[in-house]
């Protein structure tokens, strides 16, 4: 089970890199906004749990980062959403807790991405929210414009698997 997991973590990690080139990342505020990682971090989450979810973002961010088309906000910006849904996962084995990855993302995300990673990237801490700017002032703004999309097709795409017996299949039956 475990050579399957980490085959399975594998190609939900390139998903996201493969997806970056075409239809490609969204380029906002210093930030490539890719709700590809999202949706993948939402299905690696509830088919996989959250130690290898979070290795798939990982692996995603740094090949992004590889590639050029990510940046350094990747890692804060994947990781603590595919752990959320990891661990709700083992509790609710339902395709809704995958709604909760923006709740990481978003807060705890653009949190370290603001004040640990735009330093190194821009020089300066980012704020997070900035009523006196247009919408894309700020990291949690960013984060959840991607995160909520991503979230949201990650959800439809798990249903979609579960009711075609996927999940089934690969050991995770999920409950509708």
């Amino acid at each position: 089970m475990a050579t399957r997991k980490l085959v399975l973590a594998g190609v939900l990690a390139a998903l996201p890199v493969v997806l970056s080139f075409v239809p490609g990342a969204i380029p906002v505020g210093g930030a490539k906004l890719l709700p590809w990682q999202h949706m993948t971090n939402v299905i690696a989450g509830v088919l996989l749990g959250p130690w290898y979810a979070a290795l798939a973002a990982t692996v995603a961010a740094i090949l992004r980062n590889l590639f050029g088309v990510g940046t350094l906000l990747a890692f804060p910006g994947g990781i603590p959403g595919a752990l959320l849904v990891g661990f709700a996962a083992q509790v609710w084995r339902r395709p809704w807790v995958g709604l909760l990855e923006p709740l990481a993302t978003g807060p705890v995300g653009a949190t370290l991405g603001a004040l640990f990673v735009a330093p190194v990237m821009m020089g300066r801490a980012l704020p997070l929210v900035d009523p006196a700017q247009p919408f894309a002032a700020g990291l949690l703004p960013l984060f959840l414009a991607s995160s909520i999309p991503g979230a949201v097709l990650g959800v439809v795409l798990l249903q979609a698997l579960a009711r075609a017996g996927v999940t089934e299949t690969l050991g995770q039956p999920l409950r509708p």
